[in-house]
Order: C-alpha cells, then structure tokens, then sequence
C-alpha cells in the first residue's frame, strides 16, 4: 500500500502492462477513443483537496503521537500492563504520519516522483512497515487485555510475562514489515509515458504481472483487515462480557467505550478494503471493464486510503488520552514538573490503577489502556 497520485493516463499504462487486451475485456480497445481522464472530477483540484487532508493528518497525527511517545518514554514509577503496546503502537503511527510531507509533495506535483527510486521504495518501506505494526499492535492489545483481565486478573506483573510482551512487540515488528517487503520490492521511480517527469509505482514481471498484483492486493487486505479484525472485534466482545460486576452505569461505559475500539477500526479501514477489493474483482475480469469505473476506483481509493489514515489521530485519544494513569503523566510532566514549590506534586496520589481497572474500562477512573 502507498500513497501514490498516479492518474488515470498512469492506471491505463498500468492495465497495459498487465496484458489487459481487448480478448479480456471486449471495449478495452476502445480506450483509445475515450476520454478517461476527463469527466466531473478536476484531477488537479482533487490532489490538492487530498494534500490539504493529508497535511492535516500529519499536523494532529504528528503532535498527539509525539506526545503519547514522550510521556511514555520520561514515565517512572510503575507502569500498566499495555503501556509497552501503546508505546509501539504510538511510535509506529507517528512513522506513519512522518511520511505524509513526501507523498504529498508527489501529490502537489500530479503525481510526479521527483525524488528517484531509493526514496521511492524507502518511503513506501517506512509508511508500509510502521502501518501493518499499528494495525498488528492493535491486535495484540485487545488480546492481552482480554487475558489479562479474564485469566490473570490482578497477579503481580512477572518478568515471564513482560519478556513475552517484549517478545510479542519485535515478532509484530517482523511481521510487518515481511508483510511490506513484496510490494516494496516492485516499487520502482519510472518515467511516465504520459507527461514529463516520473512516477512512483509497482512494475511487475512481464511474465505475469496481474497475478502479482492481485496478489499483493489480496495479501494487504488479508493482513490489515481480514485478520486482525475478527482478532480485534472477538477479543473484545469477550472482554466486555467478562467486566467485573459493578453499577449498571459503569458496565454501560465499559460497554460503550469498547464497542468505540471496534467502530473506530471498521469506520477507518472497511471502506478502503472494500474499494481495494472491488479493484482486485476489476483486475480479475470479474467486473468488465470501463471508463467510468476506473474513474470511480481512482478516486474512491484515493479518498479511502486518506480516511484510513484517521486512525493515526485517533488512536492516542482512544488509547492513550482516555487512560486516566496517561493524564496523571501529562499533568504531572506539563504542570507538576515546574510547579514544586507549590507542593502541589504532593498532592497526586503514589499509586496507579491496575491493568483489570484499565482493560476492564469500568468508568472514567477506570479507562483501558
């Protein structure tokens, strides 16, 4: 997955390339003679509409991940059970976040890549990598929250199951980025046929470049949604019916801000999987091939694809923010720290919540971490 702004002129070189002739699809001949590039949406408008969403991704993304990565970084004292997750979790976000300034430069300029083809695979790695280990972290979280607050309850934290923590974050890591490596690999900065200047963009072997294509697609959506969802959505139907009794508001709040995890991961990334989808059936023939959809998909994948990227804002507030230990932290860095004479640092309480206070998500006093 990348953020290129190839056009449609780019996605005809591209159906070109993977041996869509006319026995494929019976008015691919009529290519030619159809004005694909045109029609009700201004190419040039579009991208820059695009490149204002995206800058205003990276602005929020970029402070409240840096803020969630320092809080947690500068922390004494004990920490929560998930606060190795959440750190991850932030770092790789703010990775994500950190190459938006590149792709839309690309943008701003039509597509064009300007930056040759080492920056061309190395952002993509980066942006790739760190986007699979967000999601795969999400994973984990509701998994061990789940166990956590199910199987171990208020057991004192063990070196056994922080050397697993620490052992869960750097195969997460692996897997990213053995998930990023095939598409990485065919990424290339290739002249455009169509306009001055080059493009940055998969070119499959010749022998068979649509099955690697379809490939690839099927393997994002498999990894970032079919997989980890299911995981994400059981882990915490479980955990929600598993929260210790208390007053019926607090199970109502609990409740609640569980099912707010769910939402969050289908509103951001259903619809760009949905659209990558309908584009792996268009490559597959199963859909036939015309103007009017290729100008739906460019599009449509271009507008999903920004959305999804929400999560990276959205994340420290549902995982960080929303931890009543983080806003400890926060007021104790941002207030506290400057203000000793006033004893007020006295006044915070020494102790933490535990992990089953914070996975179970009982009130506001009680939110996961």
């Amino acid at each position: 997955m990348s953020l290129s702004a190839n056009d449609l002129t780019e996605l005809m070189e591209l159906w070109e390339e993977l041996n869509l002739t006319a026995a494929d699809h019976g008015n691919l001949s009529r290519v030619e003679t159809l004005l694909c590039s045109g029609g009700a949406v201004s190419h040039g408008a579009f991208l820059h509409v695009l490149s204002v969403l995206y800058v205003f991704v990276f602005l929020v993304g970029l402070a409240a991940n840096a803020l969630v990565v320092w809080v947690n970084l500068r922390r004494d004292g004990p920490r929560y059970e998930t606060h190795l997750y959440v750190l991850n979790l932030a770092a790789a976000d703010l990775c994500v976040v950190a190459t938006l300034p590149v792709w839309v430069t690309s943008l701003l300029q039509g597509g064009r890549w300007p930056f040759g083809d080492v920056a061309c695979k190395l952002t993509h790695l980066v942006f790739s990598v760190n986007l699979f280990g967000s999601i795969f972290f999400l994973a984990c979280m509701s998994v061990d929250r789940y166990v956590s607050v199910t199987l171990l309850g208020d057991s004192p934290d063990n070196r056994r199951r922080k050397a697993t923590r620490r052992l869960m974050c750097v195969l997460v890591w692996l897997l990213a980025l053995a998930a990023s490596v095939p598409d990485t690999y065919f990424l290339q900065a290739v002249k455009s046929s169509h306009h001055d200047g080059a493009v940055c963009r998969p070119v499959y072997p010749h022998d068979n470049p649509r099955e690697w294509m379809v490939g690839v697609q099927l393997s994002f959506t498999v990894l970032g949604f079919a997989v980890p969802f299911p995981v994400i959505a059981v882990s915490y139907a479980l955990l929600a019916a598993a929260i210790p009794s208390g007053s019926d508001q607090e199970r109502r709040v609990s409740r609640r801000i569980i099912l707010t995890y769910i939402v969050v991961f289908v509103a951001c990334w259903l619809p760009f999987h949905a659209v990558l989808l309908l584009d792996t059936l268009s490559l597959l023939g199963a859909l036939p091939f015309s103007c009017r959809l290729e100008s739906f998909l460019d599009v449509a994948l271009h507008l999903t694809q920004c959305f999804s990227l929400l999560h990276c804002c959205i994340n420290p507030v549902l995982y960080s923010f929303l931890n009543r230990s983080y806003r400890y932290d926060l007021m104790k860095a941002f207030i506290f720290k400057y203000s000793t004479k006033t004893g007020l640092a006295r006044l915070l309480p020494a102790e933490h919540a535990s992990e089953t206070e914070y996975s179970a998500v009982a009130t506001d006093a009680s939110v996961p971490a």
